[in-house]
């Protein structure tokens, strides 16, 4: 199981971000994932054994060789830190967008677009010469 800590500094590291992407799209060993790195198999290796210890990374065994993919769970448990910023970015944008809503600028009244075109209407039917206008 994955802490954030841990992930995010494996994470940290470049190289180990894109092997850790080249993941995303389903397993692979670790030949398939050094190919166009400009690391070696054994670099590659290392990197792996680094996301695997953060929970980031699982791996089984396919014959003479081990197949690496991305571990859920670890994953998940970076998910969810993340989505408690998302939460609150979130409410500040609902909140934003409703006080920008039309009806709740100062002085607005609380029947909102209804009372500003009343308001309009009534100041186009005063006689004229009755006061401003």
């Amino acid at each position: 199981m994955a802490d954030t800590t841990a992930a995010f500094a494996a994470l940290a590291d470049p190289t180990r971000r894109a092997v850790f992407e080249r993941l995303a799209s389903g397993p692979r060993s670790v030949g398939e994932l050094a190919q166009g790195l400009p690391v070696s198999r054994p670099a590659v290796s290392q990197h792996l054994k680094v996301l695997r210890d953060a929970g980031l990374v699982d791996d089984r065994a396919a014959g003479a060789r081990r197949v690496y993919s991305i571990d859920p769970a670890g994953l998940g448990v970076v998910r969810a830190w993340l989505d408690q910023f998302w939460s609150v970015a979130l409410k500040a944008f609902v909140d934003h967008v409703a006080a920008a809503a039309p009806g709740n600028e100062p002085g607005a009244t609380g029947a909102g677009r209804r009372g500003r075109k009343e308001q309009a209407s009534s100041r186009l039917r005063r006689p004229s010469g009755s006061g401003p206008g």
